[in-house]
């Protein structure tokens, strides 16, 4: 969290011109195309990176299908995890997100630069809608990021916890790709008690196809996800014994 106060701190004076081109962009998106809001997100990141002393890493970008929608199924460790993410995906995507946590500065603007969902966990029906919303948009060749843990523990040294089974009902709907994305070290940058610099990896699975998953129920999918998640921190990070089930 310091070094969160800290990045934040450090780039006070570009908040009164970044933020209101932030929403100028994100209000607008008849006079930006997605491509430009897409890439001021990005930049944004990239500033906090240079200031925060932030690395991150890709691999198995090759994965990534060059066409069509999908869904990117991440563990989820942090404040970061999103942001590395769009970071390292060079393709326009966008996420969604627990409405209750998108609604505060410089949060708000990013959701809204990518045009995210605000998904809340306590309303069925506006939930059910979303994933409606979200289905048709993947099938109409629309990315996104859903963390199916739907939290996170502070200093959570890549544990991976149990994922909900609903999250699953998107990529069945649309029949859509699923992208297991192993995030390693991503709770280091704004979730430790960590000061200095800070690497850390984003892995970018082989696509799980409708073919695969189509006949499992949701627990099934959210379980052969999680694995594959899990198999490859523990292929990198193997002295470790990341297994925690939570």
């Amino acid at each position: 969290m310091l070094k969160f106060f800290y990045v934040i701190l450090m780039n006070l004076f570009r908040a009164p011109y970044m933020i209101p081109k932030m929403r100028k962009e994100a209000d607008h998106p008849e006079k930006y195309s997605e491509n430009e809001r897409y890439e001021l997100a990005r930049h944004v990141i990239r500033l906090m990176k240079i200031t925060g002393g932030i690395h991150t890493k890709a691999y198995g970008t090759e994965n990534l299908p060059p066409t069509g929608g999908y869904m990117m199924y991440p563990n989820h460790q942090g404040k970061y995890d999103a942001l590395g993410i769009i970071d390292t995906h060079k393709n326009p995507c966008s996420l969604v997100m627990d409405k209750a946590k998108s609604n505060t500065i410089l949060v708000r603007e990013f959701v809204d630069l990518v045009q995210g969902k605000r998904l809340d966990k306590k309303d069925v029906r506006q939930a059910l809608t979303i994933i409606n919303e979200v289905a048709e948009e993947v099938k109409s060749g629309k990315r996104y990021i859903l963390f199916p843990e739907g939290s996170y523990d502070f200093n959570n040294r890549n544990h991976v916890c149990s994922f909900k089974a609903g999250s699953f009902k998107i990529a069945l709907k649309a029949k859509a790709p699923i992208i297991p994305v192993a995030l390693i070290d991503s709770y280091k940058v704004f979730n430790s008690f960590n000061l200095g610099p800070v690497t850390t990896q984003v892995h970018y699975l082989k696509p799980i196809l409708f073919e695969e998953y189509g006949t499992l129920k949701t627990k099934e999918i959210a379980d052969l996800v999680r694995e594959r998640i899990q198999e490859k921190i523990n292929e990198v990070l193997p002295q470790k014994k990341c297994g925690s089930t939570c």
